[in-house]
């Protein structure tokens, strides 16, 4: 259906007709006139003058009400707007990278963090920082004291190289529970025996705790022809074709 606009002869309302309808009524006044005659005066109402006179409806009153514009023209339209004003708008890309500075830490989280972390740190400080000067003092007294457990048994080195080390034995571990010694002659395991129970009594005299004083102890002695192995209260194991080699450069190997 196709519509028309015109005005009313007598109020001079807009009128909305069907362009098939010979006649329109105004919703208005109700007033019916042919449909042509509202398109003129539309057309030129200053020609005309309107009676402005009352009418009553009546049962077969047809009128019209104007209608939205049609909903996909004025969706195309406000389309091409949209899609012009997007066109005119430059975005800046840098405005959407995250800065360091667009995201912080609130200041008390910051600072707890800070205080727990110097915390833990001063936790293992305390910790290790004994366990090492404990275990410095008790070697440091050891090697004092190194001479008496090769006299009378065996001849060791006991002159330090370039690094420090003593070039004919190495003690290390946190209880200097281990032990590695070069002599420059061949033993028996009786040999070896004796230097490990002289080791271990040093070791006791010199440790707080004087429970099992050898059974965390370890003592390898290396001799031209092999190396005997002593553990705790084991029988000395001796393991034979082995090369021989110096204290001091099995504990430069064991730093590397």
């Amino acid at each position: 259906m196709a519509t028309k606009q015109g005005m009313c002869r007598n109020c001079g309302s807009l009128i909305i007709f069907d362009e098939r309808d010979p006649e329109c009524e105004c919703i208005f006044c109700h007033c019916r006139f042919p449909s042509a005659e509202a398109e003129a005066i539309l057309a030129d109402p200053n020609g005309h003058s309107f009676a402005n006179e009352k009418f009553e409806a009546t049962n077969n009153s047809k009128t019209y009400f104007p209608t939205s514009p049609d909903i996909v023209e004025g969706a195309v339209k406000r389309d091409k707007v949209s899609e012009a004003n997007k066109a005119e708008v430059k975005y800046d890309s840098n405005s959407f990278e995250v800065s360091p500075n667009d995201v912080k830490a609130p200041k008390k989280l910051v600072i707890g963090l800070s205080l727990g972390l110097v915390f833990v740190i001063l936790v293992v400080i305390g910790i290790a920082l004994p366990l090492k000067l404990n275990r410095d003092k008790l070697t440091d007294s050891l090697k004092a004291d190194m001479a008496n457990v090769f006299n009378g048994i065996v001849e060791v080195d006991s002159s330090k190289d370039s690094e420090g080390f003593s070039k004919g034995y190495y003690i290390y571990g946190q209880t200097c529970q281990n032990v590695k010694v070069v002599v420059n002659q061949d033993i028996d395991k009786d040999t070896a025996k004796k230097m490990f129970d002289k080791y271990t009594d040093l070791r006791a005299g010199k440790l707080e705790s004087k429970a099992d004083k050898t059974s965390d102890v370890k003592m390898e002695v290396y001799s031209p022809s092999g190396i005997y192995l002593i553990e705790g209260k084991k029988e000395p194991e001796f393991v034979k074709d082995q090369p021989t080699v110096t204290a001091a450069e099995t504990a430069q190997s064991e730093a590397k």
